[in-house]
This record gives structure tokens, sequence and C-alpha cells, in this order.
């Protein structure tokens, strides 16, 4: 055992009010939204879009997101404990929660909400929720460090953890950090992207960026994981690199492609207008 390793024994649970348990994991998820929120209220503040269209867009991406990681797990990793029992699929607080499901889950819930939102091109606004997206992955890496789950393999670097909880006498690979730090800097060079050309920009060029940089990163982390579920043993890739396989080649077909696409038309859409429509809607 290295003398410089981490001894990680942190409870998962924050706080707990009888029945009531208030974790790290959720705390942080929701912050990550939350955050992501504001993010996206000053992209739209700053290129004079409605803000009234936030919130809507918010639910389905949160709705979408949440319900494709669930089913993501349940059907990609576990599939004969959830079709033996598929009422076990909606308890999310037990875990298990995929990010390559809330990937498509996002997408087809800002899929839908573009077809009735005021802006049409669904790359759009996906360019504008890819940039809080990194830093919401971020959080949830954190959440899983205080669940001492998706941890990497046994290491004798200084820097590794030993997960007390889990049962480890030895380091292991701390791969929620690797990959939070990896989210945090994706984050901020996609931000800076965006400032650079102060939101007038070829559409797919920030979402085939984020789903490039995110799973070329998460491919070569999944090296260092332990297996998560016991038939990935055998496999010569684990399933977390299968899936992100079509990701990596689905960015970079947004990167090339946002070239010839060029910026969505910027809407034409006055903050005065958007006062008029909320007290006709009040009336």
């Amino acid at each position: 055992m290295s003398l410089l390793s981490v001894v990680w024994d942190v409870n998962p649970v924050m706080v707990e009010l009888g029945p009531l348990q208030i974790r790290y994991y959720g705390l942080l998820f929701a912050m990550g939204f939350l955050i992501g929120y504001f993010i996206v209220k000053h992209f739209f503040v700053y290129e004079n879009a409605p803000l009234k269209e936030i919130d809507k867009m918010s639910m389905y991406i949160i709705v979408g997101a949440v319900i494709g990681a669930r089913l993501g797990h349940c059907l990609f990793y576990e599939p004969e404990v959830y079709l033996k029992d598929p009422i076990q699929i909606l308890f999310i607080w037990k875990g298990g929660l995929a990010s390559h499901g809330g990937a498509v889950g996002l997408l087809i819930g800002l899929w839908l909400y573009s077809r009735k939102s005021w802006n049409k091109s669904m790359l759009h606004v996906l360019d504008r929720i890819a940039i809080p997206t990194a830093l919401a992955a971020s959080f949830i890496r954190l959440g899983n460090l205080f669940n001492s789950e998706i941890y990497g393999h046994e290491t004798d670097l200084p820097w590794g953890f030993i997960y007390v909880r889990e049962g480890n006498t030895a380091p292991h690979h701390p791969t929620q950090i690797y990959e939070a730090l990896s989210y945090l800097l994706i984050f901020i060079f996609l931000f800076i992207l965006y400032k650079r050309y102060k939101g007038i920009i070829n559409r797919g060029l920030i979402a085939g960026w984020l789903a490039t940089l995110i799973f070329v990163q998460r491919f070569f982390v999944e090296f260092l994981k332990n297996d998560q579920v016991d038939f990935e043993s055998d496999m010569l890739l684990n399933m977390g690199q299968i899936l992100s396989i079509p990701f990596i080649i689905a960015g970079i077909v947004l990167i090339i492609r946002s070239k010839k696409l060029g910026p969505a038309p910027r809407p034409e859409f006055k903050k005065s207008e958007e006062k008029k429509a909320d007290k006709k809607e009040e009336s």
C-alpha cells in the first residue's frame, strides 16, 4: 500500500432527516443542471432570444436526459435484471444511470422541443446546450466519487484512492476525478469558443466538439476502469467504449459539416415583443 495514497471513506449521504436522505450525488446532479440553466440564460440574453423558452426547453432536456440515462443503463448493462423485473427500472434511487443513454435522451428531448421552439434549428439550440452539458458531466462524475463508484484498476501512483466503503485495501485510479477534470477543461474550451465567435457560430460546431472530446476521453479512460458488469471481462472493448464510438464519429461529422451549414439566422425578436406576449397570455 502506498503511503501517499488517499484513504476515501466519505459517507455518500450528506444529510439524513428521518426517511429523507440528501446525497452528494443528487445534490451535484441538481447543481449541474441549475448552473447550466443560468449559463443558457446568459446565452439567450446575449443573443436577445426569448427568455420564456428556457423553462420549456429545460423540462424537455432534463426529462429526456434522466429517462435516457436510466434506460441506457438498464438495457445495455443489466438487461437480464430489468427484463425479468421491469418495475425496477423506476427505482432510480438505487443507482444505475448511463451517460450514453443520457446523451441520447437529451437529443430526443431537444428534438421534440425544437419542433415547437422559436428557432426551428435543433443544432442551433444544441450548440448552446452543449457548453453547460460538459460542466454538468463534471459535477456528475464528482457525485460518482462520493458514491465510491466507477473507479479504476489498482495503481501505485501517489494519487491513488483507497475506497474503504468498497472493501478496498489497495489504491485505485480515481477515474471519476480524471473524467471530472477533463469535462471541466472541455467546458472552458467550448465557452471560450462561443465567446470568440460572439455567439455567431456555425451550426453543429460546438456540439461536434463536445461529442468528440467527451467520448474520446471516455474511450481512453475506460482502459483504466474496472468492469461495471461481469460480461465485460471477456470483451476486447468494454460497453462504454463501444457506445462511445458512434458519438465520436457523429461529432467529427458535425464539425466537418458545420462550415457548410453556417450560423443559424438570428431570430427577429425584441424584448418589447416578449413583454407584449406575456401580457397577452396573462389576459
